[in-house]
């Protein structure tokens, strides 16, 4: 196993020096720094930065780095956040009837590719118990109706915080998370949906897009918000077609993206590779 690392994201208003405040006092704790990447958006003047260090003789305990960090931090006006690369996230899935992402998300998380730990998966529908239960995981059933649905929400939070989730993966689970539900995991939901959106809406967005003779389509994987389809974006990616693919072929194409555009974004938030401003992302990709 590598050595355990630390993982610092960091944001500030631009100025000179900021590189060097942070390599100095990685160096004065006795740090290694092993990757260092940063980004300046000249338009607004903001600064970012993703810093790793190993922790082996690092000087400053971690449960004491906001006092060790504080001269550095306070004087540059930054915002940070600190994370260990042996600490996994404890991730649970949200998923309704299709299950061409559940599929992957499953092999990728048993062939070890995440750093994470896949707690419980959660649908409104019976359907995927079995492929579930045969992977070793709980999986909970809440159905969720018109009527039901403010109950089902507060039994699904109970039961996520109770599991000590940290990243909840919507993998095609079809409906319309509350305010409540979100603000319970800010910038922890990652959704992922084709790109015709808003064009084509719907139950049957492929075959409407192949009556207007589309010649791209796409998938969005995104951070969760209370603006449906409208928070910050992670991961795209498109597939040129033509009139010879049909409707079945548009599906098909489009799930092999949903499924590849979804794990770049877990992999990306896995290993605190994102940064959030003004409902866009810096991914240190």
């Amino acid at each position: 196993m590598p050595s355990p690392t630390a993982i610092l994201l960091v944001s500030c208003p631009d100025q000179r020096g900021i590189v060097a405040a942070l390599s100095s006092f990685i160096t004065q704790h006795n740090g290694n720094i092993i990757a260092l990447d940063q980004y300046v958006d000249n338009q607004e003047g903001v600064f970012f930065a993703r810093m790793e260090w190993e922790l082996a003789g690092f000087g400053c305990p971690l449960d004491d780095f906001t006092r060790c960090f504080a001269p550095v931090a306070d004087p540059l006006h930054m915002t940070w956040r600190l994370f260990r690369s042996d600490k996994p996230h404890r991730m649970a899935v949200m998923v309704s009837k299709q299950a061409h992402c559940l599929y992957d998300i499953l092999a990728r998380y048993e062939s070890g590719e995440w750093p994470a730990e896949l707690v419980l998966v959660l649908s409104n529908h019976e359907d995927h118990r079995g492929l579930v239960e045969r992977h070793g995981l709980p999986f909970h059933h809440i159905p969720v109706t018109a009527a039901t649905k403010a109950a089902a929400e507060a039994q699904q939070i109970a039961l996520l915080r109770e599991a000590g989730v940290d990243l909840v993966v919507l993998a095609r689970y079809m409906q319309i998370l509350s305010p409540a539900f979100v603000d319970a995991f800010p910038m922890r939901i990652i959704n992922i949906h084709h790109s015709f959106l808003p064009a084509f809406a719907g139950a049957n967005p492929y075959r409407a897009a192949h009556e207007r003779g589309v010649k791209i389509i796409g998938a969005t994987a995104h951070y969760v918000t209370a603006a449906l389809d409208e928070g910050p974006i992670i991961e795209q990616d498109v597939h040129r077609v033509s009139h010879r693919q049909g409707v079945d072929d548009l599906v098909r194409l489009g799930r092999d993206l949903e499924k590849i555009v979804l794990s770049r974004a877990i992999y990306w938030h896995l290993h605190h590779r994102l940064l959030v401003y003004k409902n866009r992302t810096v991914v240190f990709s």
